[in-house]
């Protein structure tokens, strides 16, 4: 090539990195928000919570919502830090989870009840009064990754002086706080903890025989879900879905329609710092090395 040419050279090839460079960026962007949530309740129970909120969203955002079920909580996480969601309801140790596996995972949002969360302790046992009525019988959490459904009810029952793997005679994994209770019910353990909100909900519904299951005990309270974005998403986008949930009013037919199955008076802002205690929690718990 002559040295006459070479600028132009030059000049086509910058040219060419510069449409590379927004051929990258508009692929980047996002066009369909992909969400998921923990599967603590059964798969279709999921899907039918989330329909209205995902029609709604889809309005406010101007594009597709699509919700992607999961088996199990580590598919979660694993598909937010594999950039295959964009927004997922977590608990407070999946987020925990996932913030310590992406490194810069969102929580953008909860719903007010979770500021002040509990865990219900159940049993069909009418002798059971107390953890101590327990000792040498069968119990069940729920999930291994459960905020609600495990960690915290664990990291309550070894304040209380109870190691649940030495002091009840078998610890079991029932995988969602409606199967949780269908355990105890069924007589399958003696007894077992769940989310307090799925137990208001179940006992609403009349899904549980209360002449069989009854609450013993709750735990104190703790911060539990909300809403995360993987860090890497548009923040412009972020702030729009933020403000989505926001804007939320119960005051509004339709909008108290969508908190209501979202078992949420409304949702507020939070921050990283809300679950530095269920990150303690999991740690003096052993579920976190």
């Amino acid at each position: 090539m002559s040295t006459r040419n070479r600028p132009v050279a030059l000049l086509a090839g910058l040219c060419l990195s510069v449409a590379t460079l927004f051929t990258a960026t508009a692929q980047a962007e996002t066009t369909t928000l992909r969400v998921s949530a923990i599967p603590d309740e059964a798969p279709t129970e999921l899907q039918r919570k989330f329909e209205p909120l995902g029609t709604y969203l889809e309005a406010e955002l101007g594009m597709p919502v699509e919700f992607q079920p999961v088996s199990d909580y580590a598919g979660v996480v694993e598909a937010l830090a594999a950039k295959r969601l964009d927004l997922a309801w977590l608990g407070g140790f999946t987020f925990v989870q996932a913030k310590l596996r992406t490194g810069n995972a969102i929580p953008l949002v909860q719903r007010e009840q979770d500021e002040v969360f509990t865990s219900t302790f159940i049993s069909a046992d009418p002798g059971v009064q107390s953890h101590a009525d327990l000792e040498g019988k069968s119990f069940a959490f729920g999930s291994v990754s459960s905020t609600s459904g495990h960690l915290m009810p664990r990291y309550f029952l070894q304040q209380d002086g109870v190691d649940p793997d030495a002091f009840f005679s078998r610890v079991g994994f029932s995988g969602a706080h409606d199967a949780t209770v269908a355990w105890v019910e069924s007589g399958k353990v003696d007894a077992g903890v769940l989310n307090s909100s799925v137990w208001d909900k179940l006992l609403e519904e009349n899904k549980v025989n209360t002449d069989k299951v009854r609450v013993y005990t709750t735990t104190p309270t703790y911060y539990d879900y909300n809403w995360t974005v993987r860090g890497d998403l548009e923040p412009e986008l972020v702030e729009r879905i933020k403000a989505a949930f926001l804007a939320l009013d119960p005051a509004n037919p339709d909008h108290k329609a969508i908190l209501d199955l979202q078992r949420a008076s409304r949702f507020i802002a939070t921050a990283p710092e809300n679950y530095d205690g269920i990150e303690q929690a999991a740690r003096a718990a052993g579920l976190l090395e």
